[in-house]
């Protein structure tokens, strides 16, 4: 499978196992998993073929580890970014003390106001160091990172997991908590 077609079928997964099962005719269940050989045929009946080696080219080549079998590998999942309501199943955590957020410049303004909130996802994604979070803001326009005073939060009672690829999640992130490292924007 070529870079442009992983990237592709990489893209149209995350679509169907984060937000929209229905647009191919799967249901996942509770804890977001819907079976392989399911999400295969239903691929296929809706023209997206895609073999069983062509899903583990993408799972595995995936830099960014989005999704993930189940131990037997007869089920896949999306690791966390559902618009769906899914129950991942995450233990809470104790976090690290600080933790850091990618957003674009332009929402800044916005961010210090109101905290950071999941949007349309379930969860507010946060990474352990700044190379990530500086990734995840340039998808965005131009980066912002913004650190999260993790210790303070936890130690106030708010609740962190971890998923299976390394990203932070948490409810929201109220102003308070937040500031801008220094030497970056």
């Amino acid at each position: 499978m070529d870079e442009k077609r992983t990237v592709k079928t990489s893209k149209m997964l995350s679509r169907v196992l984060r937000h929209d099962p229905a647009s191919v005719g799967v249901t996942l269940d509770g804890a977001g998993w819907v079976r392989v050989d399911v999400l295969l045929a239903a691929l296929a009946r809706h023209r997206r073929p895609l073999s069983r080696a062509e899903l583990d080219h993408v799972v595995e080549t995936n830099n960014k580890r989005r999704f993930a079998f189940s131990d037997d590998g007869l089920s896949i999942r999306a690791s966390q970014g559902h618009s769906v309501a899914v129950d991942l199943g995450l233990a809470a955590t104790v976090p690290p003390p600080v933790l850091y957020h990618g957003t674009a410049v332009h929402t800044l303004e916005a961010i210090f106001r109101d905290g950071l909130l999941p949007m349309s996802r379930q969860d507010v994604h946060l990474s352990a160091d700044t190379g990530t979070a500086v990734r995840v803001g340039s998808r965005h326009g131009r980066p912002a990172v913004l650190t999260v005073d993790a210790a303070a939060m936890a130690a106030a009672g708010h609740e962190f997991r971890v998923s299976a690829n390394g990203v932070w999640l948490t409810d929201s992130v109220a102003p308070r908590y937040l500031s801008r490292p220094a030497g970056l924007t």
